[in-house]
């Protein structure tokens, strides 16, 4: 069994597995799986569903990621603990605060089995020409991001939770949505390292576990390549900022991507710019993916050693974090989700919220 399937984070199609792709992860030794709103209906369902995942297991669990930031970024709506938007919760002036909302969300994520959260936002809005970040930032202020992500970060991880900063090196700028489009940022190299960079910088000093990185094309650091795709940025993060863990893509299957690189393609090209782990929002791309990578590797364009020290960077994570696993009890959920301990915290937040913005 090959360790190429570790490199991928796959999707999956509904509320439970489907047999072909219980045999993908089990085959292709699947490194983890990504939910959405598609494959949520209830707390018990929801660890149901990665209960059946973990069983597929070799060695270590797989990774579950969820982007789940709070505001409109949320995908489990019913039964959760409500979390109020980045901004919002900057408004209050408290990072204290904001780590203690962080410490929620990730005991109630825990209790269900997810392991990663693709969170805090680190992006610092410039613009409010796109609301792609828009309230999903901290803040329009280097130094407020950067306090609020370091809060963010040790709510989450100190509870169990692995972190993510994205989206690096800063989608703040940028004018058009990746989602749909390739955003092209014009931002100097200097105002680029004094300003977007600084909440990564406090990122990696509250070691968070992975970094993701952005399809946005930055001319000061590689006007041939977008970030996710740039060997250039990717030796930034690493040797500049002294990046160690994991390096993870935003969803591949983005617009930025597809519209202007092949799938096979910019598989290929991602891993070998220094990502560890690529992303996709669903099934049938990830096999596409995998298979380029298989033929990649065959032919020699990935190296050895390369694949080798991702192989140990994401061992290396999921032995800290998932070395003790244990499936989820589902009768004991309704004791970590959504209590009235957590409810109560929340709605005493948002009441000084809605105060600050009617001041």
């Amino acid at each position: 069994m090959s360790n190429l399937g570790q490199l991928i984070i796959t999707g999956i199609n509904g509320l439970a597995l489907l047999e072909e792709e219980k045999k993908f992860i089990t085959t292709e030794n699947i490194g983890g799986v990504i939910l959405f709103k598609k494959n949520y209906e209830s707390p018990g369902q929801l660890a149901e569903l990665i209960n059946t995942i973990q069983v597929l297991r070799k060695d270590f669990p797989l990774f579950i990621a969820i982007d789940h930031e709070g505001g409109r970024v949320n995908r489990l709506k019913t039964g959760f603990t409500q979390i109020p938007s980045s901004l919002d919760m900057a408004l209050l002036n408290s990072p204290k605060a904001c780590f203690e909302v962080y410490q929620i969300m990730a005991k109630e994520l825990k209790s269900c089995g997810i392991n990663l959260n693709l969170a805090p936002v680190c992006d610092i809005l410039l613009t409010d020409a796109t609301d792609s970040i828009g309230d999903r930032a901290f803040g329009r202020d280097a130094d407020i991001v950067s306090r609020y992500v370091s809060s963010a970060i040790r709510g989450l991880q100190t509870n169990g939770i692995m972190a993510c900063a994205k989206h690096f090196p800063g989608h703040g700028a940028s004018t058009k949505d990746s989602h749909f489009n390739l955003p092209i940022i014009k931002t100097p190299l200097e105002t680029l390292k004094n300003r977007e960079l600084l909440p990564f910088v406090k990122a990696i000093k509250a070691r968070v576990d992975f970094i993701m990185m952005a399809h946005l094309m930055v001319d000061s650091l590689d006007s041939e390549f977008p970030s996710s795709l740039s060997l250039k940025t990717h030796q930034m993060l690493r040797k500049e900022l002294k990046f160690t863990k994991l390096i993870i893509s935003d969803d591949m299957q983005m617009g930025a991507i597809t519209d202007h690189f092949g799938a096979e393609d910019a598989a290929i090209k991602a891993i070998i710019a220094g990502t560890d782990i690529i992303e996709y929002r669903d099934f049938g791309p990830a096999v596409v993916g995998l298979e380029a990578l298989k033929k990649a590797v065959k032919e020699k364009k990935i190296k050895a050693d390369d694949l080798n020290r991702k192989y140990e960077r994401i061992n290396l994570l999921k032995a800290e974090y998932l070395k003790d696993y244990n499936p989820v009890y589902i009768p004991s959920l309704s004791k970590s989700i959504n209590t009235s301990g957590h409810q109560q915290l929340i709605n005493d937040l948002v009441k000084k919220i809605n105060i600050f913005k009617k001041a």
